[in-house]
Order: C-alpha cells, then structure tokens, then sequence
C-alpha cells in the first residue's frame, strides 16, 4: 500500500513530508528562528487575544499563562539536557507559583495563550493540538488524539477521539456539531477570531 499522500496541488507527497508538516514545534526554538521571536510571539499572543486588552507590558508583570509557559520552557530545557530531577524540581514549583502544571517532557509551540491559566494541566505525552486550536474554559482532552489544525472545543467537553480541521466539538462526551458524517465547518481561526459562541444557534435552540 502506497504511503504518499496528496497535497493541494494534486501532488505527491511523501510520508516524511506529511509528517513534518505535523510536526510540534519546541523550545529551543529551531535555528532558522531566535529565543527573542519566540518570547515576542508569546506577548503577541497575550497582547492581540486577551479580551481586556492589557499592554504588552503586562505579560511580563502579571499575565499568569505567559508566566508559566515562560517558566515551562525552562523546565522543558532541563529535560532535553537530562537534567531531570531538577526539571520535575521547576515544575512543581511552577504549579505552586502559577496553579498551571505542564509536564517538563510536554512540547509546547510558539504564540500559545493560556488565557488566565488556573488550573491547566498539561501532560507528557498522547494529545497532540494543531495550529489555530480553541480550548473552551474546563474542557478535558484525554488519551493518544489529534485536536486538528482551527478546530475549537467547547468549554467543559471531554474529547476522547480525533477532532478534524476546522470543527466544534462540544459535549460529554464531546461530539461534532453538524454530526460525524457531515459536521459544520467554519472558515475563522479560532484561536484569533476567540469565538467561543457562534456554534450554538447550529447545535442548540439554547436561549435566555
């Protein structure tokens, strides 16, 4: 059985190239990007995102999730130099600090927002969370699955399968709107646009 798959372009593309398409980035940062663009996407993220819209100052001084994920990267160094009695040291006291536990060995891209942050916990391993992901306020995503790239989560859901590109799941457990056959698709990068509501009028004739 062929392993290529089809690029836009009705091209071949070979399973390597699929794959790193894939790929999570990490901390530290590849060699093509500098520490320094990685710390101003995560203040952009804060800045352009947070529905307050606090100063880009204020991710250093007081942002919770910019913190933690700052602190993280840290812990993730330790890890990778096998330093790994002093990373799991930083990591409890990251959770002390910030209440947000992130697994030193968890690989955690550039431009995340950690939106208040309290109470995240982030493994090591199994999730894997595409570009453009919204995660709703409490939502729990367990096991080896893939959240694919824009897709949004509503907030308190329990994921336990893949999520395609550019859907809503929603529920315990969470199921797509529109249905797996056909689910509804939407064109917005939730993780931008922070929509957290518009799949309602398609799910439910919820009102107040």
């Amino acid at each position: 059985m062929s392993t290529e798959k089809t690029n836009q372009n009705g091209l071949a593309a070979s399973a390597p190239a699929a794959a790193a398409r894939h790929a999570i980035p990490t901390y530290p940062p590849p060699e093509s990007e500098s520490e320094e663009s990685w710390v101003w996407a995560q203040i952009k993220a804060e800045a352009h995102r947070d529905a307050e819209s606090e100063p880009a100052l204020a991710s250093f001084l007081y942002a919770t999730g910019f913190l933690a994920v700052q602190a993280h990267r840290v812990s993730h160094l330790l890890w990778a130099q096998h330093r790994r009695p002093l990373a799991l040291a930083l990591q409890s006291r990251i959770a002390d600090v910030f209440a947000v536990d992130i697994h030193p060995a968890a690989r955690i891209g550039k431009g995340i927002l950690l939106d208040h942050a309290t109470g995240v916990v982030v493994g090591d391993r199994h999730p894997k969370i595409g570009d453009g992901v919204l995660i709703g306020a409490g939502a729990t995503i367990l096991g080896n699955i893939r959240i694919g790239e824009g897709a949004k989560i509503g907030a308190g859901s329990v994921v336990l399968i893949d999520v395609p590109p550019r859907t809503t799941a929603v529920g315990n457990p969470a199921r797509l709107v529109g249905g797996k056959d056909k689910p509804a698709r939407h064109d917005d990068v939730p993780s931008e646009s922070m929509d957290h509501t518009s799949f309602i009028q398609e799910w439910s004739d919820y009102i107040i």
